[in-house]
């Protein structure tokens, strides 16, 4: 297969950062989406690398809705109006933020149990010529993929054993042994499978009132305050989309309870760089104690978001904690969407983009990933926590049971319908390296210094706040802080 045969069509593209922005706030609810963009100004446009997607534009837009709504709910409980400004070149960097990321100077990934398990995630040649990506990125996702292949744990046996399987034969074989992999599709190939049809008739965050709850107005809150104080955020989740998600929602204040199942942890540089603000409890749903414990902390909690599947037979579905808890705020993360063909399938940032007609566009020699590698996991983290702090505003006012639901591979068709650039006035540009567009910030942790890149958006009037504090998994008991006397 070559990318002679896999051609796209091109979507049409939107001209300026100000009318994504606009459209985002449409799909939120937001009564006024063109006076509200005006609250927002990106400073830069794409091209910043050299990608024929807009990068810097659609992350630079998800920032500044962040941005703009956070701000609204803090001025609805007493804070100023404020006017948002975006860096495009900072957006590019919180793209790449495992790679500016450093725990006492030294990179996050060189930090991980296996680094080799991340640096075998790649796109390998199958016998009939088409592409696959496959994720060994934790054991148990690579045991799955070796109990299929039967190779050597590296590249080049992962490679070798690729070679003798068809891309789609494979791809259901590793997918059934409870991994992930993706056969590379175009665009067109997407959009006629019956995965990619049901993403496509979707918006790329899904808003949806579910049930009857009170009107919970929040309290007033002195300027100093910081626009989400009060607000309690149960989180199920693991990298990277929602604890970036939920780290928002405690850098402004949220009281963040993060719940980890003790057998299934995330890699310790992941909580550093994921973790800021939030106190960390194990819960493993399958216990019925901790489930007890759970179902105590759903009692006073505002939201609860989660990356996870079949939290219904464990007593968890968003219908169940609804019923239990009115007027509860859900954010859920999918791969492919949860009712859909692939509901049950895991997923990646890298298999949405290989699945949905990413790769192929970004192909030179062979498909490829954006120069950032990673796309859907930041941008979905900062659009689920706008949703967030939008359908909160909406619940103080009108009541109500809520769901959101944000897809890896929706996120990839909102990007891929902004449109393309031209492939000539991008080659030409360099890839983006160690050496960031704009700012880092350093803070303390439990677990030395971490280096990131600073938040990338400023207020007219108001300090952004710094995340806060990491704290190790297991290290806060299962409770609300008040709960605990705190």
């Amino acid at each position: 297969m070559t990318s002679n045969a896999l051609t796209t069509t091109e979507p049409t593209r939107l001209t300026t950062t100000g009318e994504i922005v606009s459209r985002l706030l449409h799909t939120l609810g937001d009564p006024d989406p063109a006076r509200g963009a005006e609250d927002v100004t990106v400073v830069g446009t794409d091209p910043l690398v050299p990608s024929v997607h807009r990068l810097a534009d659609a992350m630079s837009a998800a920032i500044g809705v962040f941005a703009r709504q956070t701000a609204t709910l803090g001025e609805q409980r007493g804070h100023r109006h404020q006017k948002v400004e975006v860096r495009a070149g900072a957006a590019i960097d919180q793209l790449m933020a495992t790679y500016h990321t450093t725990l006492s100077g030294r990179p996050i990934g060189v930090l991980l149990d296996d680094p080799t398990l991340l640096g075998n995630n790649d796109f390998y040649r199958t016998r009939d010529g088409r592409w696959i990506f496959i994720i060994t990125t934790y054991p148990h996702l690579r045991d799955a993929v070796h109990s299929v292949l039967r190779c050597g744990p590296d590249k080049v046996g992962i490679a070798q054993a690729t070679a003798g399987w068809d891309a789609f034969t494979l791809e259901e074989a590793i997918c059934a042994r409870g991994g992930v992999a993706c056969v590379v599709r175009s665009r067109d190939e997407w959009l006629a499978h019956p995965a990619g049809r049901y993403v496509a008739q979707r918006p790329v965050v899904e808003i949806e009132r579910i049930g009857d709850g009170p009107v919970r107005p929040l309290e007033p809150i002195a300027e100093a305050d910081e626009a989400l104080a009060g607000v309690r955020v149960l989180d199920l989740t693991h990298v990277i989309a929602g604890p970036v998600s939920t780290r928002l929602l405690a850098q402004f204040g949220a009281d963040v309870l993060h719940l980890t199942r003790p057998d299934r942890p995330d890699p310790i540089p992941m909580i550093a760089m994921t973790g800021g603000g939030k106190r960390n409890a194990y819960c493993d749903l399958r216990d019925d104690n901790d489930r007890a414990a759970f179902h105590d902390a759903l009692r006073d909690a505002d939201v609860f978001v989660h990356a996870y599947r079949g939290l219904d037979r464990h007593g968890a579905s968003t219908e169940e904690l609804v019923r239990r808890r009115p007027g509860l705020v859900t954010l859920e993360y999918h791969a492919w969407g949860a009712d859909g063909p692939w509901g049950e399938r895991g997923g990646f940032d890298q298999l949405a983009c290989s699945a949905t007609g990413f790769a192929v566009d970004e192909w030179t020699d062979r498909p490829s990933l954006p120069p950032t590698y990673l796309l859907n996991d930041y941008l979905a983290a900062y659009l689920g926590a706008a949703a967030v702090t939008t359908v909160l505003h909406r619940r103080a006012t009108e009541g109500g049971s809520w769901r959101i639901r944000v897809t890896l591979a929706g996120v990839c068709h909102w990007v891929q319908e902004l449109g393309l650039l031209a492939r000539e006035n991008v080659l030409g540009l360099p890839r983006p390296g160690h050496a960031p567009f704009a700012a880092l910030s350093t803070t303390g942790t439990d677990f030395g210094p971490l280096t990131e890149p600073a938040t990338p958006f400023t207020y007219s009037g108001r300090t952004v706040p710094q995340p806060g504090r990491r704290s190790p998994l297991g290290s806060a008991e299962l409770q609300w802080r008040q709960a605990m006397g705190q």
